[in-house]
């Protein structure tokens, strides 16, 4: 609860307890604040490169662009099949490299960040 009197300390309700405020004060918790913290910003691009294609399915060399998320989250273009690939999702790299790398170790797998560090498996 706010008390709003002209030219008189103002009262406010914090608890149990009244406190008085200034008129400043009072104005100051009027305005409009900015909006919640927003989701984490930035973006690391990567490739994905497979030596060989143990399933057959999306072809060697490059067959992955994607991008991780300041979240951690990791979305993936796959470049099979053309002219459009297609497109997914993952919480996180972890996840993805558990379902699409780690299955096919023969696959001498590559992933190739933008700033040229690399993830070899």
């Amino acid at each position: 609860m706010l008390l709003l009197v002209t030219g008189v300390p103002l009262l406010a309700q914090q608890g149990d307890e009244m406190v008085t405020k200034d008129k400043d004060e009072q104005v100051e918790s009027l305005k409009p604040s900015p909006p919640p913290s927003l989701a984490p910003r930035g973006i690391r691009a990567f490739t994905v490169y497979r030596d060989d294609d143990e399933s057959g399915v999306s072809g060697t060399g490059v067959v992955i662009e994607g991008v991780k998320l300041a979240t951690g989250q990791a979305v993936i273009h796959w470049l099979y099949p053309p002219p459009r690939g297609g497109i997914a999702i993952f919480d996180s790299m972890d996840d993805f490299i558990k379902v699409h790398i780690l299955p096919h170790p023969t696959n001498k797998t590559i992933i190739t960040y933008e700033d040229g560090e690399q993830e070899t498996f």
